[in-house]
């Protein structure tokens, strides 16, 4: 087990890695670090570490550097700058990037060339964003423990023994270890903000359709989200605020007007009406973990918040349809390489796909159709009269890959379905959902927070993780690599 250390007393060089996002940012914009300073000490710290931690797919080392000389370059010039000038990120294998490879982390798609470029990307580039390359992730983004049988499992920094959390497991791993300061994940079932809690960083989903989809590999037509990956709510915030917004190529966005989430931070909670939400979220909760939350609602209740405990009666309802609507789909998008490359996938996903065909369609179409009256249902029960659902992201302790690997032993299957158990909800939902940092259990390894909102409310649960990263620093701490 690695000790954890807090980034605030790190100085020097190698601080740099240590910085948020947005002090990367804003330390870049005030000329008090170079785009090639930063992008240096993180190239030092996957050189240094990766080997272990197994995060990093591709690393474009020479693009990068040439990407920080030019922003150092315009920033001498007196250019304008982007909000994100000068810092390094990498994102999970399944953004396309015009011209190159992307896996999927995948067999089938080891030498997939991309057409296009994702809008998402394209947006970080407009805003100055260096971009490192790719990372590991889960098969085809299936699975919620971080295993990869074709690319090796991605470990947690804080215990190489330990699950980083999946599917988005190198975004997670590589931003807890200071490889960079952010990553593109992807969301269908939790999989930015499992990483976000196993890992100890901050994850965001937004609202199902708040942030464009184009260029990124499908899952799930109805549950997929895009998000970032990063050390701290103000982060999120002007990640999302770069990111989100209508695009022509997904007819499935969202046209809403997109907010300055920043401006939203003011660490003034008081009054904010939090329900704990105790139908299933709590259900056979480690003592840990139990203490962390109930710990960090104290915290935020001592900041002015108003903590509600109440009951949900159509959880039933939305885990049984939540499984459903991701199986279907992911069988639909996987069927052609399912009938012609069956032996290219691990044994875990191939069985979970073939599940999916063997579910009836009206039973698809009546997951879909419960979908809005199940979400008036839930926002009735715990956010009529309230800001903010509050649950553990996790319900257990951080188990090892040992333990969930299900391809060595099928008896781990009850554990392993049990790592997604308080994530998958949001998605059926489409509610804006954040995970935070909010302690360690016994042995030294995160737990997270989760922070859920009414739709497209995500200023409001940003707000929420701000004020709490604000007086406390669990966000701060990083493992002793």
């Amino acid at each position: 087990m690695n000790a954890p250390v807090s980034t605030a007393a790190t100085t020097g060089a190698s601080g740099l890695a240590m910085l948020s996002m947005t002090e990367a940012a804003d330390a870049f914009a005030a000329g008090e670090a170079t785009a090639t300073a930063l992008t240096e000490a993180c190239l030092a710290r996957i050189d240094a570490h990766d080997g272990a931690v197994n995060s990093v797919i591709r690393l474009d080392r020479e693009a990068a550097l040439e990407a920080a000389a030019a922003a150092d370059a315009a920033r001498a010039a007196g250019k304008p700058l982007g909000p994100l000038a000068g810092v390094p990120m990498m994102h999970k294998d399944m953004y396309y990037r015009a011209g190159k490879v992307s896996t999927c982390g995948s067999k089938i798609r080891r030498d997939f060339v991309a057409p296009k470029t994702a809008t998402v990307l394209q947006r970080l580039d407009a805003a100055g964003a260096i971009d490192m390359g790719t990372l590991n992730m889960a098969e085809f983004a299936q699975n919620p423990t971080g295993h990869n049988a074709h690319f090796g499992d991605c470990h947690n920094p804080w215990d190489l023994a330990y699950c980083t959390g999946g599917s988005s497991s190198g975004s997670g791993a590589g931003v807890a270890a200071r490889f960079f300061y952010a990553a593109l994940g992807s969301d269908t079932g939790g999989s930015i903000r499992l990483p976000a809690t196993l890992c100890g960083v901050t994850g965001l989903k937004a609202t199902q359709t708040r942030v464009p989809r184009t260029g990124v590999m499908p899952l799930s037509f109805s549950a997929d989200n895009v998000g970032p990956l990063v050390r701290t709510a103000r982060d999120a915030a002007r990640f999302l605020g770069v990111t989100a917004g209508r695009c022509p190529g997904d007819p499935t966005s969202a046209p809403e007007a997109v907010p300055d989430y920043e401006a939203a931070l003011t660490g003034d909670i008081r009054g904010l009406r939090i329900a704990v939400c105790e139908t299933s979220f709590l259900d056979g909760a480690d003592a840990p973990v139990v203490a962390a939350f109930e710990a960090a609602l104290d915290v935020l209740q001592a900041q002015g918040a108003v903590v509600t405990r109440r009951s949900a009666a159509s959880m039933r309802a939305i885990n049984a349809y939540t499984a459903v609507i991701s199986r279907v789909e992911g069988a639909a998008i996987h069927a052609n390489w399912m009938r012609e490359h069956p032996g290219d996938y691990a044994i875990h996903l191939s069985s979970r796909l073939f599940g999916g065909y063997a579910l009836p369609a009206h039973l698809y179409v009546e997951a879909l159709s419960r979908r809005g009256p199940l979400l008036r249902q839930f926002v009735a029960e715990m956010l009529d009269g309230f800001d903010v659902v509050a649950t553990p992201t996790l319900k257990t302790r951080v188990p090892t890959l040992a333990e969930t690997d299900i391809d060595a032993d099928p008896a781990n299957w009850a554990r392993f379905m049990a790592v997604s158990a308080n994530t998958r909800p949001f998605n059926y939902l489409g509610l804006p959902t954040i995970s935070l940092p909010c302690g360690f259990d016994d042995r030294g390894l995160p737990i997270g927070l989760q922070l859920a909102a009414r739709p497209f409310a995500e200023a409001t649960v940003l707000r929420a993780a701000d004020a709490f990263q604000q007086v406390t620093d669990w966000h701060r701490k990083a493992p002793a690599l």
